[in-house]
């Protein structure tokens, strides 16, 4: 996925900003949802958004440094998504205050189900620069690779019991 200093497209590059912004989206809202969780003191699963957080952080720097860019690409505003949020973006109503370390798990494996099927439409659009089918190729396969590892993460963590998120003494909340 490397561009670095040679000549790109108006495509390709509107292609990578908004894969950036996809990856800038989901690092805050993985952020938002830690956040959240230390609120109400679920320190264990407010930890594994912050390392979700990290890792999606981690591929907006790369898209970055690949891209040669000093600074991030100016926001997209005419951009729009096929849903509500980006793909790799998980909806603020997913979030339970008893939520376990596997429904983040469950959160996050959804996130890149959607963006391994984003790229893979990309790459499907016949209106779609050789150039940038390429990059989104190479991008569905990393979400691809991204899901093996969740699942593999799930495996080691255990399902919630029926009745998890029961709470005999709930939070009250006034505005």
């Amino acid at each position: 996925m490397t561009a670095g200093k040679k000549k790109t497209t108006v495509a390709f590059e509107d292609f990578m900003a908004r894969a950036y912004v996809m990856e800038i989206d989901a690092s805050e809202r993985y952020d938002d949802f830690a956040d959240q969780m230390e609120v109400h003191n679920n320190l264990e699963v407010a930890q594994l958004f912050r390392k979700l957080s990290q890792i999606e952080g981690l591929h907006a720097k790369r898209i970055l440094k690949e891209m040669g860019w000093k600074k991030p690409p100016k926001t997209l505003l005419a951009w729009r998504w096929d849903d509500a949020e980006p793909p790799e973006t998980a909806a603020v109503t997913d979030l339970h205050y008893l939520m376990q370390p596997w429904h983040a798990l469950e959160i996050a494996l959804r996130n890149e189900l959607r963006a391994e099927k984003f790229f893979a439409r990309i790459v499907r659009s016949v209106k779609t620069p050789a150039a940038v089918k390429k990059v989104a190729a190479d991008m569905a396969a990393e979400e691809r690779e991204h899901v093996r590892l969740i699942r593999d993460w799930m495996k080691r963590v255990p399902e919630p019991e029926p009745g998890w998120d029961r709470d005999p003494d709930p939070p009250v909340y006034s505005d």
